[in-house]
């Protein structure tokens, strides 16, 4: 954390990483150029710098982060030292956590078939889905 307190600012792709939101730089800057990390309220590109005090909106698997920076470091380090990097905001930790509860309910609810599909199954399904090739 203290690595990298005296520079002004840390490329994007390399905080998130290093904040553990994705697990390689390369998925990082795909999820950048994707769209689904905004800083500031605006899209970028991955070499963009980041400092403490930013907003990032950042969405991944349907589940949307807004948090602030609040340390910078270009090393990856242990699950602990990352969610120092980083503060979320209780609105968006609520949000998370409805979904995930939510989530869970609708998986509970869930009515599991009695076997899994036998081939003849697994055709109709994959023709009536439009998946086949």
């Amino acid at each position: 954390m203290s690595d990298a307190t005296d520079k002004a600012a840390v490329r994007l792709d390399k905080w998130l990483w290093a904040a553990r939101f994705y697990k390689t730089r390369a998925l990082a800057v795909e999820a950048i150029n994707g769209g689904h990390v905004h800083l500031d309220g605006m899209r970028v590109k991955p070499a963009r710098g980041v400092q403490c005090g930013d907003e990032l909106v950042i969405r991944k698997s349907g589940v949307e982060f807004v948090i602030h920076v609040v340390a910078l470091s270009e090393q990856r380090g242990p699950a602990a030292a990352a969610q120092q990097l980083y503060q979320e905001g209780e609105e968006s930790r609520q949000r998370r956590e409805s979904l995930a509860e939510e989530r869970r309910l609708a998986a509970a609810a869930g009515v599991l078939p009695a076997r899994r599909p036998d081939k003849r199954g697994r055709r109709q399904i994959i023709r009536f889905t439009g998946r086949g090739a």
